[in-house]
């Protein structure tokens, strides 16, 4: 299957005209003569093929003077699979502006993240996705502000503010030009049955629920099963069948529900600041891997003749990983060379002694997880491991507060890998665990990983690091999925999503 940026206009034709929504985020379709842009699948009679031209963002076509379609609602798609799969400059620019970093810190914010100025980091997105980082923040601004205008009672100006508007008049604006709707036009289109229900206003202040879209086929029992087993008590939770976890977030905190529905992601999330909602949702779905592409995934390992059996088994297996990636590099830590309970039991002590409490009055949450700044003022005599592994957690914690070591969404995998592995007690597991679920590298491969070796002894694969790591070869770029799939051989709970 061709994807994104690869696909040619004759493919691009054949995706609408067929209304195939594996292609929705990977790019839009603007319809000239109407002066709409939709997603490929969008449920209308497609044009002409004449009449189409194609962009790469919604942003683009926004800044071309297209509006909004009103029937697929193109800026509600999942997001391109490019930014997740990829680590260079205008990936990581894009996995910045989805975490709010253009409306907090400006394009000099973004620019100095990303260690290039802002002139370099306006030409290349322009460049690739025809517009720039104050386009593409706008872009989310706009999706935001329907999103709340469509599922809260929230007055207006204070939906314009927790979408991250400067103004009421630029919220005003943006969504009149974005959408062809005044704010109280696009309010008043939605059903009374809809705003009812979900997704929508969940009658407690700061509290919404969701749908988060994904590209089909999403096989929830690795991912979800993984973050229950896997849960911090305090700040983790399998309850009612959702995965409950608390949420450190730039304006405040929050607690997220999410549940697998056969079409999306159930999402509830209550937040103390509305403004976080943009990236509360962001990191959720970098959390649930939802913008990864599985066709193209699961084709590639599918070539492999020892791998094929197991994706045809379960296809659309996701790589599991997190919201905060400070907290997954200690948890990998505290997880070295112990078990699954054992290393729980560590973060929970970790969290009840120096986590930041708050109130979950719908279930068992209590605690953040405790930032590196508090982790680094922890007596090490106080925690109850190996003085070899102290040593290693308080040098982590120590570079992670200080800024030596960034574990950001504008990290470099390749670079920051090799900062990993210079830190005392850093091995390839503890380094490739962190690039595969904190960094989202997926390529991250495991090789001397105890479950994915025995796997690959039982399907006859070789088993030492070395022979394995070159038997991978062929499964370049998605190792990191691969090892989802010979996880899966195994009993152990990660592979099952709870009851």
């Amino acid at each position: 299957m061709q994807t994104g940026t690869h696909l040619d206009r004759e493919h691009r034709v054949r995706a609408v005209q067929s209304k195939d929504a594996r292609f929705d985020g990977w790019f839009f379709t603007a319809v000239l003569t109407t002066r709409i842009y939709c997603r490929p699948s969008c449920p209308v009679v497609p044009p002409k093929p004449e009449n189409m031209t194609f962009y790469p963002s919604a942003a683009a076509c926004q800044q071309a003077g297209f509006r909004a379609c009103k029937r697929c609602r193109p800026d509600t798609s999942p997001g391109s699979p490019e930014w997740n799969r990829r680590a260079d400059l205008v990936a990581r620019a894009m996995r910045l502006i989805a975490d709010g970093v253009v409306d907090r810190e400006g394009v000099p914010g973004l620019a100095a993240r990303l260690g290039y100025s802002a002139r370099q980091v306006e030409r290349q997105l322009l460049a690739e996705l025809g517009a720039g980082p104050l386009a593409l923040a706008r872009a989310q601004r706009a999706q935001t502000a329907r999103l709340l205008v469509e599922t809260t009672p929230l007055p207006m100006s204070e939906i314009a503010f927790a979408a991250g508007f400067a103004s009421i008049r630029a919220f005003n604006d943006t969504v009149r030009e974005v959408f062809a709707l005044s704010p109280s036009e696009l309010r008043a289109r939605v059903p009374r049955s809809r705003a009812a229900g979900t997704p929508g206003f969940a009658g407690t202040p700061g509290t919404l629920t969701l749908r988060l879209p994904f590209r089909a086929p999403l096989n929830p029992d690795n991912l979800f099963g993984h973050l229950a087993a896997t849960a911090v008590p305090g700040v983790e939770e399998w309850r009612d069948g959702a995965y409950r976890r608390t949420l450190r977030l730039p304006y405040g905190h929050g607690i997220v529900a999410l549940a697998p529905r056969p079409d999306h992601i159930a999402c509830r999330l209550t937040l103390s600041d509305l403004r976080d909602l943009t990236v509360a949702t962001s990191r959720c779905r970098r959390m649930l891997d939802l913008d990864a592409d599985p066709v193209a995934v699961d084709d590639r390992l599918r070539a492999d003749p020892v791998l094929a059996p197991l994706v045809d088994r379960a296809p659309g297996r996701r790589v599991p990983r997190t919201v905060d990636e400070a907290e997954f590099a200690v948890r990998a830590v505290l997880g070295q060379q112990v078990s699954t309970a054992a290393a729980r039991t560590h973060a929970a002590r970790l969290v009840a002694a120096h986590g930041k409490p708050l109130d979950d009055p719908e279930g068992g949450l209590t605690h953040l997880f405790p930032d590196p700044g508090a982790l680094a003022a922890v007596d090490p005599e106080s925690l109850a491991m190996p003085r070899t592994r102290r040593t290693t957690f308080t040098t982590l914690v120590d570079a992670l507060a200080d800024g030596r070591l960034r574990l950001g969404v504008e990290a470099d995998w390749a670079e920051t890998r090799a900062r990993l592995l210079d830190l005392p007690g850093f091995g390839p597991w503890t380094a490739d665990v962190i690039a595969m679920r904190a960094l989202g590298d997926p390529d991250a491969f495991l090789a001397t990983d105890l479950g994915v070796r025995r796997a690959a002894r039982e399907l006859g694969l070789p088993a030492t690091p070395g022979a394995l790591t070159a038997r991978a070869e062929a499964w370049r770029p998605w190792r990191a999925y691969a090892v989802q799939y010979l996880w899966a051989t195994d009993g152990h709970p990660i592979n099952f999503l709870p009851a």
